[in-house]
């Protein structure tokens, strides 16, 4: 692909580079016509010769990780329970009565 475009850009400055019927009546441009036909085949040759500036990276697949054992919480503790006597109502009189209480 180089070569291609160096061939071409050479043949663009050989012709830009010979005098025709039309220059003979221009003194000055015949110099105008080669630096602008030098301009043009340097840009040519430059940008032929030039690659990409960056080429991006293919993407990296990372895998996630895997997920971490955590072990539950544990319960909450059970109510401390014990039983008491207590004088109860029932209707008539108190009586005791055994009484479950939890703390």
């Amino acid at each position: 692909m180089k070569s291609t475009w160096l061939s071409i850009a050479a043949a663009a400055l050989m012709a830009a580079a010979m005098p025709s019927q039309a220059d003979a009546h221009c003194g000055g441009c015949g110099i105008a016509a080669g630096v602008i036909g030098g301009v043009a085949a340097g840009a040519i040759i430059g940008s032929a010769i030039a690659g990409p500036r960056y080429v991006e990276p293919a993407p990296v697949y990372v895998a996630p990780p895997p997920p971490a054992y955590v072990e539950p919480p544990p319960p909450p503790p059970a109510p401390y329970c014990h039983s008491e006597w207590q004088q109860v109502w029932d209707g008539y009189a108190y009586r005791p009565e055994r009484i479950r209480v939890c703390d």
